[in-house]
C-alpha cells in the first residue's frame, strides 16, 4: 500500500466517483453484457481464483481459525460456479434505475415523477466469504453504483483474484474498471478511512459478525445500512405437524451452519414436548449438533445444560440452544428478548397462532412452516443480495437491486413559477 490509508481510500473513492458517472449513463444492455462477461471470466479463470483461495485457507488454518470461519472462507469449483450464476441471474433481472416509483400531474399542471437512481459510490466492509466480492460487485454494477470492497485480511488473496477478474471483464465491456475496486486489507486503518470518507462514499454496508457491524455503525461518518447478526429461532407450536417440524429444524440448523439465516435456537410448546423433545434431540445429535438445553432438554442423553448466554448466542456452528415454553405467549416473549430481528419461524397448523406470530414478532422475515434458510435474496427471487438488513430505515430484509438505489423527484413544467 503506497501512501497513508486516508490517501489510498481518497484516491480509490475519487476513481469510483468518476467511474460511477460513466456507469450512470450505461444502458441496461451495457450493464448486462458486462455481468455476463464477469460470469464467463470467473468460470474461465476459476483455477486462478481457487489457487489464491487455497493460499488464504492454508494461512488461516495454520493460525487456528475456527471451522465455521474456514467454511465461510473456502471457495470450491461449485461455489465459484454459484458466484458466476449469481451474476447471470442479475443480468436477467429488470434494471431498477429509472423505474418510476410514483408519478402524477399536480393541480397546477406540473408533472411530478419519483424515479430510482443509484447511490453513486457504495462501500462494503465484510469478513471472510470471498463470494461476497462477486455478489456485491454485481449487484452494485446492475444498480448503477461503483463499489469499494474492503474484505478481511484472511481473504485478501482470494479477493484480489476475484476483483482482478471482474475489473478485466468491466473493461472488456466498455465500462471503467474502477466501477469495482478493492480497498487494501493489510491494515485496519483502511476501514477507518473508508468509514470517514463522507462526501466521497455515499453509503457503507457492513456485513459480518456483531463486532464488525457495531464498529462500523458506531464509528462511521458515512451513512450506514446495517446488516445484522442472525440469532434465528424455530418455534414448534402445540398444533405443529411434528414430522414437518423435525425436517424444518434439521434443515434450518444443519443445511449450512456458518450463515446468518441458520437457526440458532429451538422453542417447543410443552404440549408436544414429551413426543418431540426426545425425537429432535436425538436427530440433531445424529447430525453432529450439540444441543444446549433447558431442564426438559437436558434430561435427554448428550444434551448440554444451557447457560443464560446461550439464549442470545449466534453460534454459526453445529450448536443450538433449546427450551420448552408454556405457550405461544412465552415463545413470542423469548424471541423478543433474545432475537436479533433477522428471521424467526413458527411451525403450526393453527392459523390463529400463525397470524399472532407473524403479527407480533418483530423481525425482517417471519416464516410459517418453512425453514429460516429461505431468508435469502436468491431464494426470494431477487438474484444475488448484498446483505440482509435488520434495521428499519431505507431497507429491511434481503437487499436486492431496488434496495441499492435511492430516488429523486423530476418535476416538469411549462414556464411554471410559484
Amino acid at each position: 500500500m503506497n501512501g497513508s490509508p486516508e490517501d489510498v481510500v481518497r484516491d480509490l473513492a475519487t476513481g469510483a466517483r468518476l467511474a460511477s458517472r460513466s456507469l450512470g449513463l450505461a444502458t441496461r444492455a451495457d450493464k448486462d453484457r458486462v455481468l455476463q462477461a464477469m460470469a464467463d471470466r470467473l468460470r474461465d479463470r476459476c483455477d486462478e481464483v481457487l489457487r489464491a483461495n487455497e493460499e488464504d485457507l492454508a494461512v488461516a488454518s495454520h493460525a487456528g481459525t475456527p471451522d465455521h470461519i474456514l467454511d465461510r472462507l473456502r471457495l470450491t469449483d461449485a461455489r465459484v460456479a454459484g458466484m458466476a450464476q449469481g451474476l447471470r441471474d442479475l443480468a436477467g433481472l429488470p434494471d431498477p434505475v429509472g423505474e418510476v416509483v410514483r408519478g402524477r400531474t399536480l393541480a397546477n399542471g406540473l408533472e411530478l415523477r419519483q424515479v430510482r437512481v443509484p447511490f453513486g459510490v457504495v462501500g462494503m466492509v465484510y469478513e471472510a466469504r470471498p463470494n461476497v466480492t462477486a455478489d456485491a460487485a454485481g449487484i452494485c454494477l446492475k444498480s448503477g453504483n461503483a463499489v469499494l470492497l474492503r474484505g478481511s485480511s484472511s481473504a485478501s488473496r482470494s479477493n484480489r483474484a476475484v476483483v482482478a477478474v471482474l475489473r478485466d471483464a468491466a473493461a472488456s465491456g466498455g465500462l471503467p474498471p474502477d466501477v469495482v475496486q478493492l480497498v487494501p486489507a493489510d491494515t485496519r486503518d483502511t476501514v477507518v478511512a473508508l468509514m470517514r470518507a463522507r462526501g466521497l462514499v455515499d453509503v457503507l454496508v457492513p456485513r459480518g459478525g456483531a463486532g464488525l457491524i457495531r464498529s462500523v455503525v458506531e464509528g462511521s461518518t458515512v451513512p450506514v445500512i446495517e446488516t445484522g447478526v442472525g440469532n434465528c429461532h424455530v418455534y414448534v407450536d402445540a398444533a405443529a405437524d411434528l414430522d414437518q417440524a423435525l425436517a424444518i429444524v434439521l434443515n434450518a440448523k444443519t443445511q449450512r451452519t456458518s450463515v446468518c439465516n441458520a437457526a440458532e435456537s429451538l422453542l417447543v410448546h410443552e404440549d408436544v414436548a414429551p413426543d418431540f423433545v426426545p425425537r429432535v434431540a436425538k436427530a440433531l445429535q445424529e447430525e453432529g449438533v450439540t444441543v444446549h438445553g433447558d431442564a426438559a432438554f437436558a434430561a435427554e442423553e448428550g444434551v448440554v445444560p444451557a447457560t443464560d448466554a446461550d439464549w442470545g448466542t449466534e453460534y454459526l456452528s453445529l450448536d443450538i440452544s433449546a427450551r420448552v415454553v408454556a405457550d405461544l405467549d412465552e415463545a413470542i416473549e423469548h424471541v423478543h428478548r433474545h432475537g436479533s430481528g433477522h428471521s424467526e419461524a413458527i411451525v403450526t397448523r393453527d392459523l390463529g397462532a400463525a397470524r399472532r406470530f407473524t403479527t407480533e414478532v418483530d423481525a425482517a422475515a417471519v416464516l410459517v412452516n418453512a425453514s429460516t434458510r429461505f431468508t435469502d435474496g436468491g431464494e426470494f427471487g431477487f438474484g444475488a443480495e448484498i446483505g440482509i438488513s435488520t434495521q428499519k430505515l431505507h431497507a429491511r430484509g434481503p437487499m436486492g437491486l431496488p434496495e441499492m438505489t435511492t430516488t429523486k423527484y423530476v418535476v416538469t413544467g411549462d414556464g411554471h413559477v410559484r
